[in-house]
């Protein structure tokens, strides 16, 4: 039911913590004719910037109390959102009990998983629980929100800063919102609420539930198929709880991971495409020295690493031009013109490329491609969060594989010791073999992939796939293996080809046997006690 924009009676309730994009907003709303009303933060923030406010102690006649704990619970407001506009009795009610229509609401929650994270506190039986943490359970907010919500049909409700344009356009345009959007809006605010009571929940409960919130969806040009259709949320926010592992880095920053990357130019993006540029940006990650890295079907077909980043890039595409076709590419250092030559000189066919940066030249050049998906990534690393995978109508989460080997970890298992270099190419190897998906044989030498053999059901056969890739560059090289070697086939299937070095895992019931036909065979061995498997 909308209404006139110069009523007076038109009103707004604002209160975010998430300030973005607000003074904006709020001040088209005024604009449009409505009352703002507020309190705390957001009244301060609006005042700031010459918008008239009604606190809502004033509204209410009631003062904020219990150190903030309570100020919008109250029937003069609540009742505002939630009254039937379109039902003569509650309008009647409405107006005996001295009640005013609140005609949009503007709530977002207080930042309980950043919080959470910030304390570093991990419940226990029993333990006192942090006050920070306590302190940060919103209650006022997804009350105003879920009431908002459930009366969508005459009141807009908003939990996310991103729809603050296309609200503030519906009502300078129409008067009102469509009843189609607030119900869109209204979806969205309990799937927000549902998010984070979960994420509470897992966190009072010791890890026993378990919370994710997703937002800012987006819909994809298909799914992993053209006949499948594809949508890519952000995963907002999720508590981890209770992890022994010492490895896992703390996250960059709590923003959304929306404005952590951003499409420049090119087409759509598809489900396969966030994919395949997911596992690039990883592996390039992962790397510290500068290092390119080509991806097919989330496998690395080539990846090297030089102190030049143009000649890690033309390394890593040499190792296997025939697999580079449609390929995603990602570089851990600022994609230079003399980068982009190179795709466009040697018609590299790429269907996404990622950097942390891109030189005005390289993105010049780029352009004549303008199919090419380029990403700009903010240099973000995802690596360490929890990984999402559903299975039997349920959801499997583990956190990601960050464990890095270092030379000081190798266990050498032959009487032949590995040299500098070779133990350089070893852990290259190892770096890039976790990244392939079982079983992986990974070939490497001077910090280029020269081989890789991967997604087979048999190590040996993944070994021979390698071997062919390499060609004759596979002498003095060295050789990754993601897990132990049940049998040593691939490592006489190694000798024979004149590779130096291998590194595994170890851990077979053969391991005895292996090793001792590596001493025969001449080759250094080298165990990492770690497993790299990828499914």
């Amino acid at each position: 039911m909308p209404r006139s924009s110069s009523s007076p009676h038109r009103r707004a309730l604002i209160s975010v913590f998430d300030k973005t994009g607000i003074v904006d907003f709020a001040a088209s709303l005024q604009a449009a004719g409505f009352q703002i009303i507020s309190t705390g933060g957001t009244q301060r923030a609006l005042e700031e910037a010459g918008i008239t406010v009604l606190n809502v102690e004033k509204l209410t006649q009631f003062p904020e109390c219990f150190g903030g704990r309570l100020k919008t619970i109250h029937p003069l407001v609540a009742g505002g959102i939630l009254y039937k506009r379109d039902e003569e009795e509650q309008v009647a009610e409405a107006k005996e009990l001295g009640i005013e229509p609140v005609d949009v609401v503007v709530v977002n929650l207080y930042p309980f998983a950043e919080t959470v994270e910030k304390s570093g506190f991990k419940p226990a039986p029993g333990a006192a629980l942090p006050e920070e943490v306590i302190e940060q359970i919103d209650i006022g907010g997804p009350m105003l929100l879920r009431s908002a919500a459930k009366n969508h049909h005459t009141v807009t409700v908003i939990c996310d800063p991103s729809d603050y344009a296309e609200v503030a356009s519906q009502i300078k345009e129409k008067g009102d919102t469509a009843v189609e959007f607030r119900r869109e809006l209204a979806a969205k605010v309990f799937a927000h609420t549902s998010a984070y009571d979960s994420l509470i929940g897992e966190y009072l409960s010791g890890g026993k539930t378990a919370g994710v919130m997703l937002d800012n969806r987006r819909t994809l040009r298909y799914g992993e198929n053209p006949h499948q259709t594809g949508v890519f949320f952000d995963v907002m926010a999720h508590v981890t709880l209770n992890q022994e592992s010492s490895n896992k880095p703390k996250a960059k920053s709590q923003k959304p991971k929306a404005s952590q990357w951003k499409q420049l130019q090119g087409k759509d993006l598809s489900y396969l495409n966030i994919l395949d540029a997911d596992a690039a940006w990883r592996m390039a990650m992962d790397f510290s020295p500068p290092t390119a890295v080509f991806v097919k079907h989330a496998n690395p077909c080539g990846i090297a690493s030089h102190e030049k980043i143009e000649e890690a890039f033309q390394r890593g595409y040499d190792t296997d031009r025939l697999s580079a076709f449609g390929v995603i590419i990602a570089i851990n250092r600022n994609c230079s013109a003399e980068i982009a030559k190179k795709i466009i000189d040697q018609k590299i066919f790429t269907e996404v490329i990622l950097a942390p940066s891109f030189e005005p030249g390289a993105l010049e050049l780029l352009r004549q491609k303008p199919n090419i998906r380029v990403l700009y990534m903010d240099g973000t690393v995802f690596s360490g969060e929890p990984v999402y995978r559903s299975a039997f109508g349920g959801m499997l989460v583990q956190d990601e594989d960050t464990k890095q080997v270092t030379a000081g970890d190798l266990v050498c298992v032959t009487e032949k010791k590995p040299t500098p270099k070779q133990t350089d190419d070893l852990l290259f190897a190892w770096k890039v073999v976790k990244h392939a998906k079982s079983n992986a044989i990974v070939l490497a030498k001077d910090q280029v992939s020269i081989g890789i053999g991967c997604g087979q059901t048999s190590r040996v056969d993944s070994t021979h796939i390698a071997l062919r890739r390499a060609g004759d560059r596979v002498k003095g090289s060295a050789l990754a293996s993601d897990a132990f070697f049940p049998f040593p086939d691939s490592i006489e299937e190694a000798a024979k080809h004149s590779i130096s070095a291998v590194i595994h895992p170890g851990g077979s019931i053969r391991d005895k046997e292996v090793f001792a036909r590596a001493d025969e065979l001449g080759l250094v061995m080298v165990v990492t006690g770690i497993r790299g498997f990828r499914h």
